[in-house]
């Protein structure tokens, strides 16, 4: 069972920026790993991933404004949002494919005031 944990949800005005970290609770290394937001009434988007293989994927309306990472040492992935805008708001999830089983955490709640 792999657990994740996501911090650094908040509200901010448009242009902004947040970071996000999500906790995991075991090594990270070799798996892929992704963000996705939920905004009410609308389905789960992806938000960034990073593949096995290491190529890294954004949606283009996420393209130069969101940077996904991944910290080894810490097996911590991190989403660096800037320029936020309000149509960013949303319930943000980490999540992780481990031996072809998805997991997520609960997720953190970003909001964004024009």
């Amino acid at each position: 069972q792999v657990r994740l944990e996501e911090f650094g949800g908040g509200l901010v005005q448009a242009g902004e920026s947040l970071r996000l970290s999500c906790a995991a609770s075991q090594n990270i290394f070799t798996y892929e790993v992704m963000w996705h937001r939920q905004a009410p009434g609308e389905q789960r988007e992806l938000v960034a991933g990073i593949a096995r293989d290491g190529t890294v994927n954004y949606p283009d309306s996420i393209l130069g404004r969101f940077f996904i990472s991944k910290h080894l040492d810490t097996n911590t992935i991190t989403l660096q949002m800037n320029n936020l805008k309000s149509e960013d708001s949303g319930r943000y999830y980490c999540g992780m494919i481990v031996h072809g089983n998805q997991y997520w955490g609960q997720g953190t709640q970003v909001t964004v005031s024009s």
